[in-house]
């Protein structure tokens, strides 16, 4: 075996152009498998954290919302605006039949100017009847949120000193979230008291209130709802938008069923692209290595002449093909974690879908599988050329090469 190994490698050191060639299309095997793969994964996952962070049955902002995109645009990329229902639009909704659960959330963006340490949208929930925010603060932070606290987003960065500034005025950063794959990862969170405060100094700092009109003692950008039992959420909703006026209600599971869609036609538009690279790849490789065996008629001619078997000049060109897709494959992950790391933020931006990636582990484990399957790929091409050169005669090898 050491004798196969050594002439392999003298092999590819000595045609290094047409080996970089092989590996390189055995890396685009490996890469295309892992990064289609990583992607889909990571929108399934974000379409899971993404129904376990809402939470509700049905998602009530006002109209003037709809400059900012759609309810699931909002809660989901997390758009900064500011929009607010007022008190009798409430009411009206709290009233409405068939509510089981309904919590407010106040939304309020923080500004470009030195009154704010970044610009994001401040998301003010009430800890006493939420059950969308508080379930998912909980897995990092049990105590009680208190006033002047404020939660940020795993996307967000924490300054050292744990303060963040809001329209003058410095907040203590009690806790980071877990990253959830949508825009709210760069969101913060605060108890109404605490978005009261930043309201009053946003209208006193700003030279145009975003409050004109507005009560920021009882008005809220967005209401959520849970049904009560016995009642359909589809009859629960269509009630809130006839009798309702200057509000639109929207089902979460709508909008997770036009999410989950999105995803699946990606997700069929990946696996196109990755069988059609695959096909291409596979072929490609079929035809270099049989023109390449070609070449080397004469090379396996004058071994076998000398005493080398079939067997070896077959373990010979084995080998090769191991070296060379080992080398490959190796290249097209690391290209593909790399890329991973460098886009997959922009990647999100252009599915606006939730994208969140998978652990450590689920990513060795996908890993080690785009790698086996690559390699195998590369040597099984290479060895179907190999069995083919073997099995020629001495006698017609020298012949073919004059």
């Amino acid at each position: 075996m050491k004798f196969e190994l050594s002439a392999a490698k003298k092999n590819i050191a000595r045609k290094p152009f047409r080996s970089a060639a092989m590996a390189f299309i055995v890396m685009l095997l490996s890469l295309t498998l892992f990064a289609g793969a990583y992607t889909v994964m990571s929108l399934q996952n974000g379409l899971k954290s993404y129904q376990s962070r809402l939470g509700a049955d049905i998602v009530v902002i006002p109209n003037s919302a709809k400059g900012h995109g759609s309810v699931d645009d909002i809660l989901l990329q997390g758009i900064t605006g500011n929009y607010y229902m007022a008190k009798k639009e409430i009411d009206k909704i709290k009233a409405t039949e068939g509510i089981g659960e309904i919590t407010a959330q106040f939304f309020l963006t923080s500004a470009k100017s030195s009154c704010c340490s970044v610009r994001v949208q401040i998301i003010g929930f009430d800890p006493e009847t939420d059950f969308s925010i508080r379930p998912w603060i909980g897995e990092n932070f049990s105590k009680q949120i208190e006033d002047g606290d404020v939660i940020v987003g795993a996307l967000l960065n924490i300054p050292d000193n744990r303060t963040i500034t809001f329209y003058g005025q410095e907040y203590h950063v009690a806790a980071q979230l877990a990253e959830t794959g949508t825009g709210l990862d760069s969101a913060v969170y605060v108890n109404m008291n605490t978005m009261k405060q930043m309201a009053q100094n946003a209208a006193r700092l700003l030279e145009t209130s975003p409050f004109s009109g507005v009560d920021i003692n009882t008005a809220a950008s967005a209401v959520l709802i849970r049904v009560a039992d016995g009642y359909e959420i589809n009859d629960v909703k269509d009630d809130i938008n006839i009798h309702i006026t200057k509000v639109q209600a929207e089902s979460a599971k709508s909008m997770v069923s036009a999410i989950a869609d999105g995803l699946k036609g990606i997700s069929g538009i990946i696996g196109i692209l990755v069988i059609a690279v695959w096909i291409l790849a596979v072929v490609i490789l079929i035809v270099v290595f049989i023109l390449v065996s070609n070449e080397r008629r004469k090379e396996f001619a004058v071994l076998r002449i000398m005493g080398a078997s079939r067997k070896m000049l077959f373990k010979i060109m084995g080998t090769e093909a191991v070296l060379i897709s080992i080398a490959g494959a190796a290249a097209g992950l690391i290209a593909a974690v790399l890329l991973m790391i460098a886009f997959s933020g922009m990647l999100q931006n252009m599915l606006s879908l939730p994208f969140l990636s998978p652990g450590a582990l689920v990513c060795v484990i996908l890993a080690a599988a785009a790698f086996a399957v690559a390699v195998c790929a590369g040597i099984l091409t290479a060895l179907i050329s190999a069995r083919r050169i073997t099995k020629t005669e001495t006698g017609l090898l020298l012949k073919e090469n004059g």
